[in-house]
């Protein structure tokens, strides 16, 4: 006979925090964009007797902060994505077939949304303004482009997204693996935030670049959930076989 798992209902989604926050923080961006914060941030790791920002030829940023930690995420991804696959044949898998699709679909919408946005929103990096040494000039978020031959891509902060899509994890293990979500929760935060440090000191990237950014990540991987994993109480489900029965 086909084993029987319990899924777990989910605990409720405050939408003060769970949205509240993303939204507060969008705001503050936003009025973020009447000061001069972003450029006074990139001034900080500027130095022209150092031949521009001060991460600029630095290896560690470059090849191991930037490359390999790329590699070891795209790696993380690959294996999830087997994992999914997996888990329509191998037993010990099937129980977690959800959350390992959920993940793959998580990861693949958080990091592939950058592109695109990039080629919509064309801003400049700050290597490529006059201020910091570049032939660009500089525009505000919602402001129009500065006629130029060679558009910007620096917003969103695609090495940022490296980092924040790993909010995925929270959402994996939230219904069933409290403790490991919120490892998961502080993992991604924490990587994110070292990625944008690394590349703001590269001067790839403005502050306010990598904030936006991780509200992109939260919410998508927030509505990945929601679609795939969420089940209120009075809606748990059961796993005969590893196909998803109603309980």
């Amino acid at each position: 006979m086909s084993e029987v798992f319990a899924r777990p209902a989910s605990r409720p989604i405050n939408l003060w925090v769970y949205l509240g926050i993303p939204a507060v923080t969008a705001i503050v961006l936003l009025l973020l964009e009447l000061t001069s914060l972003d450029m006074d941030i990139a001034k900080l790791a500027y130095d022209p007797s150092a031949g521009g920002f001060i991460g600029k030829h630095s290896y560690f940023l470059e090849n191991v902060l930037h490359d390999r930690a790329k590699q070891v995420v795209i790696a993380l991804a690959v294996l999830s994505f087997a994992g999914f696959v997996a888990s329509f044949f191998i037993e010990k898998l099937k129980p977690w077939k959800r959350e390992l699709g959920c993940l793959v679909l998580s990861m693949a919408l958080s990091t592939s949304f950058v592109t695109p946005m990039k080629a919509v929103t064309a801003v400049q990096c700050p290597w490529s303004l006059t201020e910091f040494g570049g032939q660009e000039q500089y525009s505000e978020l919602l402001s129009p482009r500065p006629q130029t031959d060679k558009p910007g891509r620096c917003w969103p902060g695609g090495h940022a997204a490296t980092g924040f899509t790993l909010f995925a994890l929270f959402f994996v293990f939230r219904d069933r693996k409290p403790r490991l979500a919120k490892a998961g929760l502080i993992f991604a935060f924490g990587l994110g935030t070292v990625f944008s440090v690394g590349r703001m000191l590269q001067g790839a990237h403005f502050f306010s670049h990598n904030i936006w950014t991780a509200v992109f990540c939260w919410l998508i991987c927030l509505g990945a959930y929601y679609v795939v994993l969420y089940r209120p109480v009075g809606k748990r489900e059961k796993v005969l076989g590893g196909k998803p029965v109603s309980g």
